[in-house]
């Protein structure tokens, strides 16, 4: 196990983020944060309220500009890029608000997701294997599903082109807690197909069951790297974060 003292850097990691620094207008809000994601590995980002988790996935996917830092996938330097230029480039991102277009079909959701697939006929049928209550769902309006549901399109939506990384901003956001260790299994499911995953998410203990490894925010900074199985045994963790 590794000592949450510590951040380490991963040399070879699919998805590195260095040095990041960003914020709102004059406000400064993240301060040289690093962040590495290796493949088919899933990854929790936590910590408390204002700490700045939802700024740094909207700084990864060029949403913000970078103050500072450097973002690479495999490799590729896409410090530069902007964020219409990072699904092609195998970054996909799922917001915790308006990830999906309530009027349209489940199918038509789906098609305006399949825009940078290689196969759009392929992976809408690949959607609907690893998701199939959307199948069942394809013809009617987002707007009529059920939480869960639409939590299941945004994913689906944004897998569509076959991305490298999917960042998820709370995935259990405002659903019912039966259906909390669902939405888990989902991001399980999405690991074992090939796409790693970095996710936000509030509620830590059910996030660290699918969850390799997980990174601690706290006022814009990190403050540790552990695997999941030391974060959950840690009684630092829990009385700085968790109140358990």
């Amino acid at each position: 196990m590794s000592d949450i003292g510590s951040v380490r850097r991963f040399d070879d990691a699919l998805f590195s983020a260095r040095d990041i620094e960003t914020g709102y207008g004059d406000l400064q809000v993240l301060y040289g944060v690093d962040i590495d994601v290796q493949a088919d590995e899933v990854v929790l980002l936590f910590g408390p309220n204002g700490a700045g988790k939802s700024t740094l996935m909207r700084a990864l996917f060029k949403q913000l500009p970078l103050w500072a830092g450097t973002i690479e996938l495999d490799g590729r330097d896409l410090s530069r890029f902007s964020s219409n230029e990072m699904v092609p480039n195998g970054v996909a991102y799922v917001p915790q608000t308006a990830n999906v277009f309530p009027n349209l079909t489940v199918s038509e959701n789906l098609d305006i997701g399949s825009i940078h697939a290689e196969a759009p006929a392929e992976r809408r049928e690949t959607m609907y294997e690893l998701f199939p209550r959307l199948a069942e769902r394809q013809d009617q309006d987002a707007s009529t599903l059920s939480g869960g549901e639409r939590q299941m399109l945004a994913m689906a939506r944004a897998l569509v082109p076959d991305p490298d990384l999917l960042l998820i901003d709370e995935p259990s956001a405002g659903l019912a807690p039966k259906l909390i260790e669902r939405a888990f299994d989902h991001v399980d499911r999405i690991r074992e197909a090939g796409t790693a995953v970095l996710m936000v998410e509030q509620n830590v203990l059910a996030a660290l069951e699918v969850t390799d490894r997980a990174y601690a925010l706290d006022m814009g900074e990190n403050r540790f790297e552990a695997d999941a199985d030391t974060i959950r045994d840690s009684k630092r963790v829990r009385d700085l974060y968790l109140g358990t």
